[in-house]
C-alpha cells in the first residue's frame, strides 16, 4: 500500500474491448513496471452475411480465445453513449452484454467507459481519431502496425483502464 492508501500493482495485464458485431475491437494492454505496452490487438470482423446470432458467437468466440491465451486479470469494455440506429444499437448492446457475460464466467472484473472518459484519459477530450491514435503511440510501446479505429479504440480504452487503476 502506499501512503494514499491505494494499492500498487507491479503488473496490470487487461483485455480492452470496443463492442460491436459487424467489427470488434480487441487489445491487450499491460503495465509492467510502470510501462505500458501493446502485447495485441485485433479486429474482429464478422460476415454481414451471417445472422445475428452467428456474429456474436464469432465475437464471443474470438474474445474468449484472447483471454485463454493472453490471461488478462480484468476486462475494460466502452460504455453505449448513443446511436443514430436503434436497431444496431441493440444489438451492440447485446454484444456487450455477451461479453460482459464472458467475463463473469473468468471472473474477470469489467469496468465500463465513455468515449468522453477514453478521450480524457488520454488527454485529449474533444480529439479526433488521428489525434486519438497519435497520442496512443506515445503512451503505448506498440511494434505492429495498426489497421483498424477499431484496434486503436480498444488499445485507448486499455489505457485508460490502467490510468484509472493507479
Amino acid at each position: 500500500m502506499t501512503n494514499s492508501g491505494k494499492l500498487r500493482f507491479k503488473n496490470m495485464r487487461v483485455l480492452a474491448i470496443d463492442p460491436g458485431f459487424g467489427r470488434c475491437g480487441v487489445a491487450v494492454v499491460e503495465k509492467e513496471n510502470g510501462k505500458e505496452r501493446l502485447i495485441l490487438s485485433e479486429c474482429i470482423e464478422t460476415s454481414a452475411k451471417d445472422t445475428f446470432p452467428e456474429r456474436l458467437a464469432e465475437v464471443c468466440n474470438a474474445c474468449e480465445r484472447v483471454i485463454i491465451e493472453a490471461k488478462p486479470q480484468y476486462v475494460a469494455i466502452e460504455k453505449l453513449y448513443f446511436a443514430t440506429n436503434q436497431k444496431t444499437a441493440m444489438q451492440v448492446a447485446e454484444v456487450r452484454g455477451a461479453l460482459i457475460a464472458l467475463a463473469a464466467r473468468y471472473k474477470l472484473p469489467v469496468s465500463e467507459y465513455t468515449p468522453m472518459q477514453v478521450k480524457s484519459a488520454l488527454g485529449y477530450g474533444k480529439a479526433d481519431k488521428k489525434q486519438m491514435a497519435k497520442m496512443i503511440h506515445l503512451l503505448v510501446k506498440i511494434e505492429k502496425p495498426i489497421r483498424y479505429d477499431d484496434e486503436y479504440d480498444a488499445i485507448a480504452i486499455g489505457v485508460t483502464h490502467l490510468a484509472h487503476s493507479r
